[in-house]
């Protein structure tokens, strides 16, 4: 190859021959036959690509699609690639497949960038600025989105915890009223004299009651307790307002009741009914406490599991535990309206991923659904395996996207959201996770009524 070959480039233009000969010795030619692929979308940017002759496509993958030609290279002197030059951390926007036979000119963008500082020093501040500003917008712009983000989810949280709280902190209060109640009974109990053999005898109908929560029907519940307490009420009982409700709760019928009287002879019936309720009462305010302080546990291993922050980037994971404690981050966010839908395959296999990028990635799809249908629909999530891949569908009932919203979804900064809506992670760094993180696909099939984001992820080897 010749200083000639590059003379006629117009992207070499105004170079003397001196430095048209720096080029030359510092990049070799590349010659390629039609289906080579030069360099791959996601790579590092190690190497700058000029075209000296034939055609060059430049395709993204798209989903499950097959890829998408953004961009052809068919005039000498187009280029590709080279950001390394001004950004270490740059890679390849797009994967150079030849179309025909020919050749590329290739060098490295460390050498590119040495003979730019030496000839333009200048235009070289302008370039590495802008890359650099639009890096620290970028980063500005995630971290502004990830609080906003982290705030949202903290709120709602916040309020998936304060409900149980609450409960557990009312049965607390409760409980000290009960078991007063229930002191004072045995006191009275012991100062009538209530026989031993007569209280094994009530302990044994306490012990028929079931105190396990289970639904009821208020209104069934409401007239066993009016019947009885006007049954207290003629047995001259004096609580029968404190007596009656714990045990219409829990199913006692009248037939319990006359056998309790059997028992409970004269002054001592009372205090001994009393005492059941009490003993009823504490029962289930404990169950209370027990199931509040249980959904406390489960929200909190929820939350680990979310951030996933004891555990290592890389691992085997089930992709639907991580799905499950997404739904209940976001469960304030899908209220009543929202009906989820589980779709999971028996058997799915555990995948090699980090599970607190793809987490992200499911707040961001579930989020985006929920907002879709306006707070009101249907979310249905798929999980299942194609042949070599474990596919996750989040499909939502909402308007759909049109066709222009669509095609440009996983742009950089895109969003049709209004500002401090949404968790602002676009679809774009949902790509990045998927594609250049875990060597996936996402792709958008939307129509009204009925729009769905499919999110492949490679099984492991062998």
């Amino acid at each position: 190859m010749e200083v000639d070959d590059l003379r006629g480039l117009f992207v070499l233009e105004g170079l003397t021959d001196d430095q048209l000969h720096q080029v030359l010795v510092a990049g070799d030619e590349v010659h390629f036959d039609a289906g080579d692929e030069l360099f791959h979308e996601g790579e590092p940017a190690t190497s700058w690509w000029v075209l000296l002759e034939g055609r060059v496509d430049l395709v993204r993958q798209a989903g499950r699609e097959e890829p998408v030609v953004m961009m052809t290279m068919d005039r000498p002197g187009l280029w590709a690639g080279g950001f390394h030059a001004w950004d270490a951390t740059s890679s390849y926007l797009a994967t150079a497949r030849a179309a025909t036979a020919g050749r590329m000119f290739c060098m490295p963008s460390a050498a590119l960038g040495e003979v730019s500082r030496a000839w333009f020093p200048s235009a070289v501040h302008l370039i590495e600025g802008f890359f650099q500003t639009v890096r620290r917008m970028d980063t500005l712009s995630r971290q502004r989105e990830s609080l906003i983000a982290l705030g949202t989810l903290a709120a709602g949280l916040a309020h998936e915890i304060n409900n149980p709280a609450s409960a557990s902190a009312r049965a607390v209060d409760a409980l000290r009223d009960s078991c007063d109640e229930l002191l004072q009974s045995l006191v009275q109990l012991a100062e009538r004299s209530l026989p031993a053999d007569r209280f094994v005898q009530l302990d044994a109908l306490r012990r028929e009651i079931d105190v396990t929560p289970t639904p009821a029907d208020p209104l069934a519940v409401a007239d066993r307790e009016e019947t009885l307490s006007t049954w207290l009420d003629a047995h001259a009982v004096r609580d029968a307002w404190r007596i009656a409700p714990p045990l219409a709760a829990t199913g006692v019928d009248l037939d319990w009741f006359e056998r309790a009287a059997d028992v409970l002879e004269g002054d001592t019936l009372e205090p001994g009914l009393a005492w059941v309720a009490g003993v009823v009462s504490t029962q289930t305010l404990l169950s209370e406490v027990k199931e509040s302080t249980a959904r406390i546990s489960a929200l909190v291993d929820a939350v680990r599991s979310y951030s996933q922050l004891d555990r290592a980037s890389f691992q085997l994971i089930d992709v639907t535990e991580g799905i499950e404690s997404t739904l209940v981050m976001l469960r304030q966010k899908l209220g009543d309206g929202v009906d989820v839908v589980r779709d999971y395959a028996p058997d799915l296999p555990r995948i090699e991923a980090r599970p607190g990028e793809l987490n992200q990635v499911w707040t961001n799809l579930i989020d985006n659904a929920i907002d879709a249908m306006e707070g009101k629909g249907t979310l249905r999530i798929s999980v299942r395996v194609e042949g070599d891949a474990l596919v996750v569908e989040v499909g939502d009932t909402g308007a759909g996207m049109p066709p222009e919203v669509r095609g440009r979804a996983f742009e950089p900064f895109y969003t049709t959201k209004a500002i401090g809506k949404g968790t602002g992670l676009g679809l774009d760094i949902s790509r990045r996770i998927v594609a250049d993180g875990h060597r996936g696909r996402i792709t958008i099939e939307s129509e009204p009524g009925a729009t769905v984001v499919t999110v492949c992820l490679p099984l492991p080897a062998g």
